[in-house]
């Protein structure tokens, strides 16, 4: 099972979240969670004006082998107007491609960050990769 939850936070928060949303999916090979800002797709959405945010921004999917991957889904602009950093426990942040796939080990826990490039504003997407 993969279990994300997701704070967004602005500058104006001063550390605090403006609400915390979870989501989960079953390791079944195919499973698909996404996160953005297209309600419709989306298990975890954010603010509709946040639109650093694409309308899917990130797609988890479990491989045949019941592991995750997360993509940062290339939007319609040539050069995207946030950045994704990717922390698993014990390991330091890295960022992640615009359009890259990254493989989230099994039994893995750590975040996402999805952080604007104009303003003081983030999106945190935690996981749990529960074996």
């Amino acid at each position: 099972m993969l279990e994300l939850t997701m704070a967004s936070v602005s500058g104006t928060d001063a550390g605090a979240t403006a609400g915390m949303l979870m989501a989960d999916a079953p390791s079944d090979p195919g499973a698909v969670l996404r996160v953005g800002r297209d309600r419709a797709v989306c298990r975890l959405a954010t603010p509709d004006d946040w639109l650093f945010v694409s309308r899917v921004h990130l797609e988890f999917v479990c491989a045949p082998d019941g592991g995750w991957q997360v993509t940062w889904v290339r939007g319609s602009q040539p050069d995207p107007s946030s950045e994704v950093s990717l922390a698993l426990a014990g390991v330091r942040a890295r960022l992640l491609p615009y359009g890259g796939t990254a493989r989230l080990p099994h039994g893995s826990n750590g975040e996402l960050v999805i952080q604007d490039r104009t303003g003081p504003r983030s999106v945190n997407v935690g996981f749990f990769h529960e074996t």
